[in-house]
């Protein structure tokens, strides 16, 4: 029991902190000195070695690198920075509807049996009778319906960084985007897998070409805030097994 109120009073701390961050101002940007996209950035891998150049290529007004003038620009080392592009309009609707009905009755009575009924009526209170020894009936019944309904429409353009190049030669992005607007922080964050050769010649790539894909755009402020139940009644809400 007592580790169980520790938990309690350690999750209560956790949130009132986090709300603290924005009492009587607005909420505080996510620092940007740790974050991922800055460490690839800043640590950006050991550079490819190339091999010497000849002399016809040094006099060659042709370079494939991503400074030259026809060069490809799209993101493929660690710290480079590419466009994804968020454009979800979805729409599910699922229904579904059963019936079940079940009845049954039995009756067995023995009137006549070598005359033992008729004698052992003599000896019952009036209105008992052996005629009709057991009736049975029984019935039941169920009903179910579900519904799901669901319709989506986001579109969204972020830029994420290269954290990492795989082995096989897959990149893992990941993006976080903030805007403050008053009082109120609109949080867009975006992280998966994607292949190079997905990539655009505009250096964008959709978001239904990333794998592991995780997308969240949410917020945090004061009417964020309000909009939540507050900590007593979630805490209310996790511990009642009913």
């Amino acid at each position: 029991m007592l580790k169980k109120l520790c938990l309690i009073g350690l999750i209560v701390t956790t949130a009132a902190c986090a709300k603290m961050d924005h009492l009587g101002k607005a909420p505080s940007f996510t620092p940007t000195t740790q974050s991922p996209e800055r460490v690839a950035m800043i640590a950006s891998g050991l550079p490819d070695v190339e091999p010497p150049k000849r002399s016809s290529d040094r006099a060659s007004l042709w370079s494939g690198n991503q400074t030259s003038l026809l060069g490809d620009r799209r993101a493929v080392n660690r710290g480079d920075i590419m466009t994804v592009v968020i454009e979800i309009d979805e729409k599910a609707e699922i229904s579904n509807s059963t019936a079940r009905s079940r009845g049954g009755k039995e009756t067995l009575g023995i009137p006549d049996f070598f005359g033992i009924p008729e004698r052992i009526n003599r000896g019952q209170p009036e209105g008992a009778s052996l005629d009709s020894a057991v009736d049975i009936s029984s019935s039941s019944s169920s009903t179910g319906d579900g519904s799901v309904k669901r319709k989506e429409k986001l579109t969204l353009r972020v830029a994420a960084t290269v954290t990492d190049v795989l082995p096989n030669g897959v990149l893992a992005i990941e993006g976080l985007q903030e805007v403050r607007v008053n009082f109120e922080i609109r949080e867009l964050i975006v992280s998966g897998y994607v292949r190079p050769e997905d990539i655009s010649r505009q250096n964008e790539i959709t978001y239904d070409k990333i794998a592991s894909a995780r997308i969240s755009y949410g917020g945090r402020g004061q009417i964020t805030d309000v909009q939540q139940p507050r900590i007593g009644q979630q805490v209310v809400d996790m511990v009642l097994p009913f």
